[in-house]
Parts: structure tokens; sequence; C-alpha cells
């Protein structure tokens, strides 16, 4: 049986970046469906959107998580993102705060035209997130879109290089990663985030492209960094880094169905056949 062949495809991809109210769960439903229309009219196909979008992200207490959490895909942001996602004919990535049964994650939903595609559970948590949220247990799911295959991760996440390599393996072609961007220790004052440095290193050293979502703002005391960024798989900003302060919808064209191409860096180099999988352990 022959094996299809994927053809090359130029996608719009966008990340919208805006500042989610903390426990307002219908005006940020509401700001969210103003951007993603908003994205979908200037041609974006697949987007995405910050961590924990719906409810905001510095908790306090179990109390407010109970209260604001929702199942994924049967709560309300989620039922919201998949209908967008169903009538403008678009896949959405949007980090949503889950509640399963007695338990919560930092989690994201990834739906199309076609509906609920799938969940992807933070695997690293950040400081005070351990208090409130159990890791992620989902592993690193690549979904099947109409134009190739997409994984997802959370902020966090993007600090540990096996996240990009799992989610490569599994043979994501791009990476949308919600995320809630803080400063971290010895970060220079108007420097380039360490997140940005760390994306653009991975996009390079595994050929795929990502595109990361922020939030800005100031919650309950916590600034938010926003700077988001589309990196293409060469390593280099494809869109961003976007605003430090401001909302600010990012769109730029991914290519799907180039990979080899897109892996090699000289002549005789390709970084992922040039592995040596042999000895790592």
């Amino acid at each position: 049986m022959t094996q299809k062949v994927q053809e090359k495809q130029t996608v719009a991809v966008a990340c919208l970046q805006f500042e989610p109210q903390f426990g307002q769960v219908e005006a940020n439903l509401a700001e969210i469906d103003r951007l993603v229309r908003d994205a979908a009219a200037k041609g974006a196909k697949i987007l995405v959107l910050p961590e924990l979008a719906d409810t905001g992200y510095v908790f306090e207490s179990a109390e407010e998580l109970r209260e604001l959490a929702a199942p994924i895909p049967e709560g309300r942001p989620s039922q919201v993102l998949m209908a967008l996602a169903a009538e403008l004919g678009v896949y959405i990535a949007a980090g949503l705060c889950e509640k399963a049964g007695d338990t919560f994650y930092n989690a994201a939903i990834f739906c199309g035209p076609e509906g609920y595609l799938g969940t992807f559970r933070k695997l690293h948590l950040w400081n005070k997130e351990k208090l409130f949220f159990r890791s992620g247990d989902l592993g690193m799911p690549v979904f099947d879109t109409a134009y190739g295959k997409v994984g997802v991760a959370i902020c966090y996440d993007g600090w540990f290089p096996e996240t990009f390599r799992g989610l490569v393996a599994g043979g994501a072609e791009l990476i949308c990663v919600p995320t809630n961007w803080v400063p971290i220790p010895d970060q220079p004052a108007g420097g380039e985030p360490m997140a940005n440095i760390l994306h653009k290193a991975a996009a390079h050293s595994n050929g795929v492209a990502i595109a990361c979502a922020d939030r800005v703002g100031v919650e309950r005391g916590q600034l938010f960094l926003g700077c988001s960024l589309i990196v293409g798989p060469r390593g280099w900003p494809l869109a961003g880094p976007a605003s430090p302060t401001n909302p600010e919808i990012l769109i730029a064209d991914v290519l799907f169905g180039d990979l080899e191409n897109q892996r090699r860096v000289s002549e005789r180099n390709n970084v992922w056949e040039d592995r040596r999988t042999d000895l790592y352990t």
C-alpha cells in the first residue's frame, strides 16, 4: 500500500494576546469570542489563546478553584470554543481551568471544525500551581488537523527540551503554547524574556514551528510579560514578539508538509536525522 504524501501548504497561525480578568469567566469568554472572530476574519486558521484564559491565573484558595473550573469538553468555556471553531472553520488551542471529578488541571482544549479533538494537561507545574493543580497525566498527544499534525504544551513545559522532542517525535509540525509568562530570577530589565530565547532554540533544534500566546497585565500583584511569539522551524521569529503590555493579535504563515527541507541546516546536516539515538540515554 502506497503511503499518502502530505502536500505542502501554508497556514495562517494566530496568537491572541489579551488580559483575562480573574474570576470573570463570562467577560473573558466574550473577549475571546471577539478576538477569535477578529483573527479568523484576518485569515487565521489555527488560533492560540493564553494559559487559563477562561478564569485568570492567580488562585488564592481551593474554593475559588472549585467555583471557577469546568469540565473539558462538557463545560461552558469548552462549548463556546467548540462552537466558534465549528462556525468559523478554524482550529483553537486554548488554556482552560479543568475540573475532572474532584481533581483540577491546568489544561488546554484543542478543537476544530470537526469538534473536540482532545485535551492536553500541563506536565510541569509552576510555583503555586502546585498547591491547586495536579500534574498532567495524558502524556503528549499530537492532534490531526486538515493541515498536518499539531501538538500543545503549556508555559513552563517549554523549559524542558523533552517536551518538544516528544511532540516532534509524535509527528507535530506546529506546537501551540498557551502561556502566562512571568519574570524569572536575574532577568535584566528590558531584556528579552528567557521564554522567547528558549522557544526559539527549541524550534531550531527540533525543526518545528512554535506559536506562543501569552497574556498581559498585572493580576493580584503578579506581572505578566506579554511578548507573544510565533517562531519558524529554523528558530527565527515569524511574528512578534508582541507588546509586553498591550493586547495584540499576531498572525504568521506556517508551512506544513516541508519537514525535510526545514530541518536541513547545511548541505549535509538535518537536525532531526543527525541525532545519535544509539547513544542517548
